[in-house]
Parts: C-alpha cells; structure tokens; sequence
C-alpha cells in the first residue's frame, strides 16, 4: 500500500493543523516575547511577532520533511516503529515543557513600540536561531506519518499549509486571550499556561504512544 492509498487530504490538514499547534503552543523565549508585546504593545504586535515565529517553523518544517522523504521506503516498512519513536520524543518535549520555567526568558521591555516589521523579523530570527527545533518537527513527522513520499505537489502544499494554519491559529488565540485577561494576567499565569501546555503535550503522548504499541491509531 502506497502513500496515496493511506492517507486524504483531510488527514493532512487535521496532521498538518496539530503539528502546527503543537509546534506554537510551547513558551520558550518567542512565546514569551510575544506575551509581552500584547501585553506592553498591544493584540497584534503580539500576533506579528507570532507571525515572524510561524515563517521560521515552516523554513524548519520543509527542511524535516524533505530530508526525511530521502528515506521513504525505510519509513513506509517502519511506520509503527517510528511512531513509538516520535510519541516517546514528544513525551520528553513534553516533560522538558512541564519542568521549564519560561519566566526566564523574559527580557526587559523596550519603550519604543517599532514597526510591525521590526516585530515581525526580531521574531522570525529568534525562532530561526533555535534550530533544535528540527527534532520536534521529526518527532512530530513521525508520529503523524506526516512525511510525503511521492506525493504530488498539490498533497504537499495542502500538508504545509495546514501547519501554517495551525500555528496562526494558536498565535492568534494566544493573542486574543491575553489581551482579554491583560488586568489579571502576570508573571506566574506564564508559568501556569506553560505548565498545562506540558501536560497536554505529555498526555497525548502517552495516548499516541498506547495506541501505537497496539497497533491502532486516532490519527
């Protein structure tokens, strides 16, 4: 059974919407970067600066899925295998997630606003500088069997555009709600979201990771 025989194109946009989310959700320093530019500068300074992060996850994404796509007949015969693999790496992302402080990575607030693009491009290369985050793209790749082997050009964009989707939909979310709360939120409700995003990050984990191992799977 081929690539084609596997998978719609509505799998690729629920795949490619998750990974998206997933790859957003954590607040290392751009998420919380942007946290503070909504609350100090304003809902979408926040959002551009979640933009400027999404154009750098995407660079990340095309470089995993095509480096991995060098090796689809090794992925096709291993499926389940790599989809343990992936689980257990995003059960340790993760722990790390749970157990990380993100209140560290807040820096002193600039009294200028700047442009949008200023915003937008001081985020696009804080992401970029992060290239680690290529593990948790193959992590992700992995558990979703989202890389395309011999998939047309048309399957391959729907499947990257659902990530973009997915991540400014999270940034967009993540603005709108902390500029809702701005009078309550604070220092420990960084933590405290940081902290959730953990657990559910390790639960469906766990989940991917059982369901594997019995052979079986809800995506």
């Amino acid at each position: 059974m081929n690539w084609l025989e596997q998978v719609t194109i509505l799998d690729l946009l629920v795949k490619g919407f998750i990974i998206g989310i997933v790859v957003s959700a954590p607040l290392g320093p751009v998420g919380v970067l942007c946290i503070q530019r909504t609350l100090n500068k304003g809902r979408w300074f926040g959002f551009v600066t979640g933009l400027g992060a999404a154009l750098s996850d995407i660079i990340y994404s095309l470089i995993t899925g095509y480096g991995m796509s060098f090796m689809d007949e090794l992925i096709i015969k291993h499926q389940t295998f790599l989809q343990i693999v992936g689980s257990i790496m995003l059960l340790a992302f993760g722990i790390y997630t749970f157990r990380s402080n993100p209140v560290k990575a807040l820096r002193p607030v600039s009294g200028k606003r700047g442009s949008y693009l200023h915003n937008f491009i001081t985020a696009f290369f804080v992401t970029l500088s992060n290239p680690l985050i290529i593990f948790l793209f193959v992590g992700l790749f992995a558990r979703f069997s989202f890389v395309m082997p011999g998939s047309p050009v048309g399957f391959q964009l729907v499947g990257y555009l659902a990530i973009i989707l997915g991540a400014l939909t999270w940034w967009f979310s993540i603005t709108y709600f902390v500029n809702k709360v701005r009078n309550h939120f604070n220092v420990r409700g960084i933590w405290v979201l940081n902290r959730v995003i953990g657990i559910i990050v390790i639960v469906a984990s766990i989940i991917g990771l059982l369901l594997a191992l019995l052979g079986n799977s809800i995506y």
